[in-house]
């Protein structure tokens, strides 16, 4: 009971610290993990780990084959909440980089892995094959924490980002394909046979997770299963189709669940967002156990096997030769730059799932008694720690002496998307300025899209918004919403994330009672409040302009603006294009000769 309590409560303090120090959480949890375990015996004075999954076979905290079926029903709900992820439309709309790069580049990861591995170690094949499928994957859970430390040139942390969620489910379904065709042609004889294997596994595990998709679609969808057991219910459901389709055909499941997530995640299900946060919840509390326990299962003698210059050779030759002629492949002919190419390349970080499939695939291999299945954990281990570890600590560095840092972060979020927002926005965007619109409103949302602008459909209380990496680039929050609680919410939760340059909300009909003591974070007037602001623009829908002959005359502007009903100021521009956004108390702005004062509404006259 002890140790494993001491498993969970070691996997959330890792996670913790994971997230303060902003690096993926899967380095601090194998290193724990080796810690207890195998470099625990160089220390013990009987030389026995801390913390042992197996001993002697049958013994430890998970005996027999205990362990691997622990790890399979904790990679099979893994899996399953990758597929809930991968959405056909996000595919479709990802652009033909990032398409290359999941389909030209994971190849390349395939082809050179494998060819790799079987000369430098000596693999058969079909291992060394299998060892190249759990390396193609990188995943958003190790890229994330890295690209939210650095802000990087848009366009470079979009493929990034996107390449690692897209990729992850697929390298997941390629790596559980090549494992069942080699447990097929390890249970047949023949060839003909190992194939009819292979093909049974392929056909009932699509099958199973076709059906079983639609069957828990229809269940929620006909409310057959009550609001507060649905979380339950679809965890039971996964668990229940892993365990049914292995029963039809040995080792299916896996490819059941991964099915049935993808499937089910591209339905219309109300509910899906619930589910998903539910299991990313639960994904958090098995991978925080999961990867503690398959680190402290690896013995000494696996990292003995690894002991000679061939690991070293095969680690360089991913990073610094695979890795790059996919990335140069994919982005033939793309927008993207010598450098951004560059940069790309060097950051591939291996996650999550290419270490959790290994060591259930290599426990499973090594029990038949596949020739070199010794090999897969430790070496996809060593991908795993390498990539993460390198990244983690150069990425920074690297984006800087490869010129693709961003020194200064000029984009605009603005918090609110209604007609007023949609205005400026649109304005701004016609002045080469990046905007994003927030807003829970659909319609909204739509609108806003519909003018051509990026509009996100987010709550910012549901969290999802912070450390978003398509957001690097922006350095001013504009809370522009009816409600006065929501924006200063907006501007205490965000304004770390996206208020480096600013950040401002409009003031409350309280603050507008006292308009020398504004705060400092006021918007736009002292006099208008978002009721205003919407009839002005709803009746004078235009983003006039004055050029400002001096201090004095900016101050007669902004007297004469804020006496008139129906003109309300909102920017400065400077003589090199820069935009200040006005604050409610503007006479403290810094203006000079040439300027523009920008103001909502009713054409001032002069």
């Amino acid at each position: 009971m002890l140790e494993f309590g001491g498993i969970i409560v070691l996997g959330i303090i890792a996670q913790w610290f994971a997230w303060k120090l902003k690096i993926p959480a899967i380095l601090p949890l194998i290193l724990i993990g080796l810690l207890v375990g195998p470099l625990a015996t160089l220390i013990t004075v009987d030389g026995t780990k801390w913390i042992e999954p197996i001993w002697n076979g049958s013994e430890g905290l998970f005996p027999g084959e205990r362990l691997f079926n622990f790890v399979s029903l904790a990679i099979g709900v893994i899996l399953f909440e990758g597929g809930l992820t991968l959405k056909k439309e996000e595919i479709l709309n990802v652009g033909p980089v990032i398409l290359k790069l999941v389909t030209v580049g994971s190849l390349v990861t395939f082809l050179g892995g494998g060819i790799a591995a079987h000369y430098i170690f000596d693999l058969s094949w079909a291992m060394s094959f299998l060892f190249a499928a759990l390396i193609i994957v990188t995943g958003p859970t190790v890229i994330s924490p890295i690209l939210r430390n650095i802000p990087l040139k848009r366009d470079v942390s979009t493929v990034l980002k996107w390449e690692g969620i897209v990729i992850d489910p697929i390298g997941a379904l390629i790596a559980v394909l090549v494992f069942e065709f080699i447990y097929a042609g390890e249970q047949h004889n023949h060839t003909q046979e190992a194939l009819l294997g292979f093909g049974k596994i392929v056909v009932i595990g699509t099958s199973v997770g076709f059906t079983s998709a639609y069957a828990l679609y229809n269940a929620i969808k006909w409310k057959l299963v009550p609001h507060y057991l649905l979380n339950v219910f679809t965890l039971a459901t996964v668990l229940g189709v892993f365990i049914l389709s292995d029963l039809f055909a040995g080792e299916s499941g896996l490819l059941a669940v991964v099915i049935m997530g993808m499937v089910l995640g591209n339905m219309k299900v109300s509910e899906l967002k619930e589910i998903l946060n539910f299991k990313e919840s639960l994904s958090i509390l098995l991978i925080s156990m999961l990867f503690i326990l398959l680190a402290a299962n690896i013995n000494m003698e696996d990292f003995y096997l690894l002991n000679s210059w061939n690991t070293l050779w095969l680690f360089l030759i991913v990073i610094f030769i695979i890795r790059p002629i996919g990335v140069f492949l994919s982005t033939k002919k793309s927008t993207l730059k010598f450098n951004e190419k560059l940069f790309i390349s060097w950051v591939g970080p291996r996650g999550i799932v290419a270490a959790g499939i290994a060591s259930l695939f290599g426990i499973k291999l090594e029990m038949i008694g596949e020739p070199g299945a010794e090999y897969i954990t430790p070496l996809v281990f060593l991908i795993v720690l390498g990539t993460v570890l390198l990244n983690a600590t150069t990425a920074r560095f690297m984006a800087k002496i490869m010129g693709v840092f961003l020194k200064t972060s000029n984009g605009i979020l603005i918090v609110g998307a209604s007609e007023v927002s949609r205005l400026i926005a649109s304005y701004l965007k016609q002045n080469g300025r990046r905007v994003v619109l927030i807003d829970s409103n659909v319609d909204h949302i739509s609108k806003a899209k519909e003018l051509g602008l990026e509009a996100l459909e987010t709550n910012i209380y549901d969290g999802s918004l912070s450390g978003n990496i398509e957001l690097s680039d922006v350095g001013f929050l504009i809370a522009l919403t009816g409600s006065t609680v929501v924006n200063e919410y907006a501007i205490s939760k965000f304004s770390e994330y996206y208020g480096e340059q600013g950040a401002y909300r409009l003031i409350s009909s309280d603050e507008m009672q006292n308009p020398i003591d504004n705060p400092t974070d006021g918007l736009f007037s002292h006099t208008d409040d978002f009721i205003h602001l919407s009839e002005v623009v709803r009746d004078f829908p235009k983003v006039n302009e004055i050029i400002i002959e001096s201090k004095e005359h900016y101050i007669k502007c902004i007297n004469k603006l804020n006496s008139e009903v129906y003109s309300i100021p909102i920017f400065v521009k400077t003589s090199d294009d820069d935009i200040h956004i006005i604050p409610s108390y503007s006479k403290k702005m810094i203006v000079e000769k040439g300027n523009v004062l920008m103001y909502l509404g009713k054409v001032l006259e002069q």
